[in-house]
């Protein structure tokens, strides 16, 4: 991630109002800057040359504490747009990230660490805090401040203005060399990070198995080792980052000082006034003071930086399926000629299917384990890219999916099966729930955390329920019966075939025969037969 990425500007569009306050704050605290040197310089001038008292410096005084009062004004200012920018932001990257995953799809999903993306969505992007509230506006600092003091220093005394000039320039160019290292360090400190998340997830989720076989205890070696590369990786960064600080207060201080012995041999030669010299000798160090902070935030905000590099990537990964599908919403739904490859296998799955989903029709998918059935449900609901072929008529929106290992969400019966229709009524819920067989769990049972309190054939069943709230005139189902007993399975069937008399379309991937025998036409999809078949 760079120091000002336009991949993370551009995802900061909610927040340019308050962007741009903090770019008018800067040139304001710049022009106070200025106006209190120059109020500094000709009060202890005036103490010095013309014996001026207090009460003589009433006047500047004042001036003096409106100014300091002003510069507090515009501070507590810029920070409050800072963080409204910061907020504006984070929510926009999370939204942003989690309708990409979401878009993307389970297929997308399987090959990616939950756990670290869930550190991503939550702490990762949290960390942009110090980006925004603390870094864009010392940039903004290191920006106007120096040249507005360059410009006055330059017309006060040339050859320190020359000497500001000349050595600014160090302060960005060591803290670019060392904050390379810093952002390598801070990358390695996210892997090691999401690594530990990935490795206490799996580890909480297995924990009864391994409690069960007597391995509970030998996790301690392996959590140990992951969480000592984490600790190092943490301290290189701040090895780092305190060589960063170190670096650039040494060259600050150089600089300031070679302008204090320009100064001091002008005031010597009677080269310069003690009212210019005075102010130069002021400003010097307002000139490196924005740069250095900027600098120190930068690594301040690395984490913070390296997330939003992963959450931009991930929200910049191109949907699948884009180019598969055209006219969608028709009533017919068609698939051409439609194949998928796969890494690391032989041969594709599907592999060149045609077939015709029609309304109040029932379509099976018949065949072996791999040969392409779920896979061709991930592209007709667009989480899936085909290589070749051609999908029309199909909306995802307009879809009720039954995937084969459905997910509930901690809550109860009822608000899992809301999440196919969130303001669905209580009626319309219970009658879902009666066609897909529920009559035995009470919609108000919770479901608690990891699943638990449902069995895997109630699951399948809340998710038939939620895939039949109204409004989805399309369903997709992976082995609706697994699992089930005859007498509930001859239920779910009969279940379906009335919502095929309804009018709705519907495809299911199934072995079983009790599935098949209720087909109104079957899709072989091993290789030998890749034709439609009417039952």
């Amino acid at each position: 991630m760079k120091p000002l990425d336009p991949r993370l500007l551009r995802h900061a569009r909610q927040a340019r109002v308050p962007i741009a306050a903090v770019a008018v704050l800067g040139v304001l605290t710049a022009g106070l800057v200025l106006v209190q040197a120059e109020l500094l310089a000709g009060g202890i001038a005036g103490a010095f040359l013309h014996g001026q008292t207090l009460r003589m410096l009433r006047g500047t005084l004042i001036a003096l504490s409106v100014v300091v009062a002003g510069r507090v004004l515009v501070a507590w200012a810029t920070e409050a747009a800072s963080y409204h920018a910061s907020t504006a932001v984070k929510a926009g990257l999370r939204r942003s990230l989690l309708t990409r995953v979401t878009e993307l799809g389970p297929c997308w999903l399987a090959g990616h660490r939950t756990a670290e993306l869930t550190t991503l969505a939550t702490d990762g992007i949290e960390a942009l805090d110090g980006y925004f509230a603390k870094y864009l506006p010392q940039l903004v600092l290191g920006v106007v401040v120096p040249l507005a003091v360059v410009v006055r220093v330059g017309m006060a005394d040339p050859l320190a203005g020359l000497t500001i000039a000349a050595t600014l320039p160090l302060i960005p160019v060591f803290g670019a060399l060392v904050g390379k290292a810093a952002g390598g360090y801070a990358r390695q400190r996210w892997r090691a990070l999401a690594v530990l998340s990935h490795h206490f997830l799996d580890m909480v989720t297995g924990l009864p198995t391994l409690k069960v076989f007597g391995r509970a205890r030998s996790q301690r070696a392996a959590i140990g080792r992951v969480t000592d590369d984490y600790r190092r990786t943490t301290m290189e960064t701040l090895r780092v980052a305190f060589l960063s600080s170190l670096v650039l207060e040494l060259v600050a201080t150089l600089s300031v000082a070679m302008v204090a012995v320009g100064v001091g041999l002008s005031l010597v030669y009677g080269q310069l006034d003690l009212r210019t010299g005075l102010l130069v000798l002021i400003l010097a160090p307002e000139a490196y003071l924005p740069l250095r902070q900027a600098a120190a935030q930068f690594h301040a905000t690395a984490d913070g930086l390296a997330a939003a590099d992963q959450a931009i990537a991930v929200i910049e990964t191109p949907r699948p399926g884009s180019g598969a599908r055209a006219g969608a919403g028709t009533k017919v739904i068609l698939v051409e000629g439609l194949t998928v490859t796969h890494a690391g296998r032989a041969r594709p799955a599907p592999d060149r299917v045609s077939l015709t989903i029609r309304p109040g029709e029932i379509t099976v998918l018949t065949g072996p384990s791999g040969c392409g059935k779920s896979t061709l449900i991930d592209v007709l609901l667009g989480f899936a890219e085909p290589s070749s072929g051609r999908v029309d008529g199909v909306a995802p929106s307009c879809i009720g999916w039954v995937p084969q290992e459905p997910y509930m969400f901690p809550g109860t019966v009822a608000s899992n099966i809301r999440l196919g229709w969130a303001q669905a009524p209580d009626e319309a819920v219970a009658a879902a729930a009666r066609a897909a067989a529920l009559d035995e769990v009470p919609l108000n049972r919770p479901v608690t955390e990891r699943q638990g309190g449902l069995s895997a054939g109630q699951r399948r069943r809340v998710a038939l329920a939620r895939a039949l709230l109204p409004g989805r005139p399309v369903l997709l189902l992976d082995e609706p019966t697994a699992g089930l007993d005859a007498e509930t399975e001859a239920r779910v069937l009969e279940t379906l075939r009335g919502q095929a008399a309804a009018g709705r379309a519907i495809l299911i991937a199934a072995h079983h025969p009790r599935v098949i025998a209720i087909a109104d036409q079957v899709v072989p999809m091993d290789a030998a037969q890749l034709t439609e078949v009417r039952a």
